[in-house]
């Protein structure tokens, strides 16, 4: 590959391949089962072939395509196992890496945006990037003050190439249907269409990833890189190594799972309450298990998963890395969420009825039965019923299928729900999040993170706060907001 395509004929081109793949795929299936081979046999040879047709196609063009893969890799533990085994590896593959651009392409970058003497920054440079993502890649590097940096590089014609992917995409999301069955794809591809003028600016990045690294910068267990450098297109940060959360889902023991569970949701909810804003990027690329920092020399990425030490793994930390889409709240995470848990869980079908109303979520048109509506957040929230959860696959499956199957109750009760535009992308991370958690199958004490972080989710602080308005609900002219199933 020579440079990241950005005629968009091209880029469309490789798009609209994906779905035809699909059907021809299939129709070659058929020939095969007519051949005599099982049906068995022949689902799982089309679905890994579709898988391997899946990266390569969004690995190479990157972008908005990609993107959209990331986004999907920390769903698929909500698939049944014989659909998302065949898809796991390669959605997994997109957490991590891509094929990258050239050197060539890479040093002209730094030489537009820093300087034609830009390696005068830098003691080292390493020209194979350490990672690649939906619209930059990642260098390591040793500034000349002798830190290690990660180097961040924009790719020409990411904007163009993002904005192409995403409206392409969104034509045909109705065929990308084998990817996550029972879901609807394109109000995804829409919300992050709509994030895309953010996630290239990155000054704007800078200035979320710094506010964040001030706030924690003597966290016991989250770590955020400091902002070295910033120019357009480009972004030099502290280096952290540490342990990929994919490696840890794929590879980690139990307590490391647990662990990096724990510190997942206690970012989750504590960030927007300390910082004002809330990372919304959470797939594992974005996270590192890091050792206590006594033991950083003895523990990096290069050595892999240690071995149990006796209990330490408690004091690992999380690091987080990756800025470019943040939602801001400056009130932290809206008090009508925590309200609305703490009243849900005590049975007040009336009060949850009137917050979900008052909010949004249920439109003045709509007439529901309060009870029922009860009943169809109930087991969604079961991780907060306990002193800790266990989160799995087939835990969230179940919770998938109850909406998605058309006959059930709640799929029914779901479509007549409202998720308003300001809950967009609180939704999203939220569900992204749960995803991760089961894809780790950590035992988490989430109520733990709830009362520490998320106003009104305590009896007590909701009888001493007046319950005022939040600010979250729309605003007159504001879009209606989508179907909550979506």
């Amino acid at each position: 590959m020579s440079d990241l395509p950005r005629k968009a004929v091209t880029r469309t081109a490789k798009l609209a391949a994906l779905p035809l793949g699909f059907a021809g795929r299939a129709t070659w299936g058929l020939g095969k089962r007519i051949g005599g081979k099982s049906a068995e046999l022949v689902a799982r040879e089309v679905q890994q072939r579709t898988a391997d047709q899946l990266f390569k196609t969004l690995g190479e063009l990157k972008g908005g395509a990609m993107k959209l893969g990331q986004a999907l890799s920390v769903f698929e533990s909500a698939l049944p196992e014989e659909v998302a085994g065949p898809y796991r590896a390669a959605l997994t593959k997109l957490q991590e890496a891509a094929p990258p651009l050239p050197a060539r392409t890479v040093h002209g970058v730094l030489a537009t945006r820093i300087g034609e003497d830009w390696r005068e920054y830098f003691l080292e440079f390493e020209d194979t990037p350490a990672a690649a993502a939906s619209i930059g890649q990642v260098h390591r590097a040793v500034w000349h003050d002798g830190r290690e940096v990660a180097v961040k590089v924009q790719y020409p014609g990411a904007g163009e190439a993002l904005l192409s992917d995403l409206a392409q995409l969104s034509r045909f999301a109705r065929l990308l249907g084998p990817l996550v069955p029972g879901m609807d794809v394109k109000p995804l591809i829409k919300e992050l269409r709509d994030r895309v003028s953010e996630e290239l600016d990155y000054e704007l990045e800078a200035r979320a990833q710094q506010e964040h690294a001030a706030e924690f910068e003597d966290d016991p267990d989250v770590v955020v890189p400091q902002v070295v450098h910033q120019s357009d297109q480009v972004l030099v940060t502290e280096w952290i190594d540490g342990i990929p959360l994919s490696e840890v889902i794929a590879e980690g023991t139990a307590e490391q799972r647990d662990r990096a569970g724990q510190l997942l949701a206690r970012f989750l909810f504590s960030g927007p309450a300390r910082t004002g804003l809330l990372h919304a990027d959470p797939h594992p690329g974005n996270f590192r298990l890091l050792p206590p920092a006594a033991e950083n020399a003895e523990h990096t990425e290069d050595a892999g998963l240690p071995e149990e030490d006796g209990g330490s793994i408690g004091s690992w930390r999380l690091g987080v890395l990756d800025f470019g889409t943040v939602d801001r709240l400056p009130g932290g995470l809206p008090r009508n969420i925590g309200d609305s848990l703490r009243l849900t869980l005590e049975g007040d079908a009336a009060g949850v009825y009137g917050l979900l109303r008052e909010e949004g979520f249920v439109k003045e048109s709509i007439d529901l039965d309060p009870d029922a509506v009860l009943d169809y957040l109930l087991p969604i929230i079961e991780p907060t019923q306990v002193e800790e959860f266990t989160f799995s696959r087939g835990w969230i499956r179940e919770q998938a299928a109850r909406i998605a199957d058309p006959r059930s109750p709640a799929h029914q009760l779901g479509r007549q729900l409202n998720l308003p535009p300001s809950y967009v992308l609180i939704h999203r991370v939220t569900l992204s999040t749960i995803g991760v958690l089961c894809q780790l199958g950590a035992t988490v004490r989430l109520r733990d993170e709830l009362e520490a972080w998320l106003p009104g989710f305590l009896a007590e602080e909701a009888e001493d706060t007046e319950v005022e308005g939040t600010g979250y609900a729309e605003e007159e002219g504001e879009p209606e907001g989508e179907p909550v199933q979506a």
